[in-house]
């Protein structure tokens, strides 16, 4: 998992902040870097033994997209891991669900066979996610990975270059939530399989509208069964 310092080629030079963001943002997203944790960057270029120079570089890209945040006391600024709130959350689920609608909306736009293909894919993705549900103990991870993989489909079917660009940077951001809390929505599941439900029908349907304003609405839903939870169980590195 670290940067070998060393390799002398300038390709590497020039890869070293984006490997450092993407290892940095893998922590962060995944909850190995815990939201309101201390980012040092001596601490940071030891770990992955480079220099701090494409660790300030990371860190500074993390801070543009929200990953993280700085955090001045008396004399110098501090940046720490971003925390989770419910504020934040509404405003994140809104923009992923604006940018899967129009790729629902491409969806339902696509030629009648490979509409039907794409509707039997998300289908039986959603009957393993509402199973998954349904055992005593659900396993965590395999509901988030299921509802993961209902919605990057359609993204990666039907979304252009610049969706995808677009949803790649802002989706994990909501991933951050969904992983953390997916443990106190479990019981919403059933709930949130119906909804995929009607964003399958209208796009087998060929209805674009049908189809935007389900997922916008299986967004919105989430955000709102999100926000619930957080209000019990409090935010996550604000406290």
């Amino acid at each position: 998992m670290t940067t070998k310092r060393g390799a002398g080629k300038g390709g590497a030079r020039t890869d070293r902040p984006k490997q450092v963001y993407e290892q940095l943002r893998e922590l962060i997203v995944t909850g190995r870097l815990a939201p309101g944790s201390r980012l040092v960057e001596t601490d940071i270029a030891t770990r992955f033994a480079v220099s701090r120079t494409p660790v300030r570089g990371a860190l500074q890209r993390l801070q543009q997209e929200g990953y993280i945040i700085d955090s001045p006391s008396m004399r110098q600024s501090r940046p720490t891991v971003a925390p989770l709130t419910g504020e934040d959350a509404r405003e994140l689920f809104d923009i992923v669900g604006q940018l899967e609608a129009l790729a629902a909306y491409n969806a339902a736009e696509l030629p009648t066979a490979k509409r039907q293909v794409l509707a039997r894919e998300l289908t039986q993705v959603n009957n393993d996610f509402r199973k998954a549900a349904q055992v005593a103990r659900p396993d965590h991870n395999r509901l988030w990975d299921l509802d993961e993989r209902f919605h990057e489909r359609c993204v990666s079917v039907a979304g252009g270059p610049r969706l995808q660009l677009l949803h790649g940077s802002v989706k994990p951001q909501a991933e951050r939530y969904e992983r953390l809390y997916v443990s106190y929505l479990a019981g919403e599941i059933a709930t949130s399989a119906a909804e995929h439900e009607k964003i399958i029908d209208s796009i087998a349907a060929g209805d674009t509208h049908g189809a935007k304003a389900a997922v916008q609405q299986n967004w919105h839903n989430a955000a709102e069964r999100l926000g619930r939870v957080i209000e019990q169980v409090g935010d996550r590195g604000r406290w």
